[in-house]
């Protein structure tokens, strides 16, 4: 299943938050070396309840907007 997601970093609480069919996933790491991608990956894991390998950056590697793969 393919997600869209929208990621804000620096956040001050880590969360979760589904609007208008879009995921937006706040961390509170920095956009740096991929640091906020592999928040990103272990949040989206904790959501939908799989292992951190079976969810996949497809699109977005350096862009606010991403699209991760979830697999079942």
């Amino acid at each position: 299943m393919l997600i869209q997601v929208v990621v804000h970093t620096h956040a001050k609480r880590p969360h979760v938050e589904t609007k208008a069919n879009v995921l937006h996933i706040y961390v509170a790491t920095q956009p740096i070396e991929g640091k906020a991608n592999e928040a990103v990956i272990q949040a989206l894991s904790k959501h939908f309840k799989v292992a951190p390998s079976r969810v996949v950056l497809k699109r977005g590697q350096k862009s606010k907007i991403k699209f991760f793969e979830v697999l079942a």
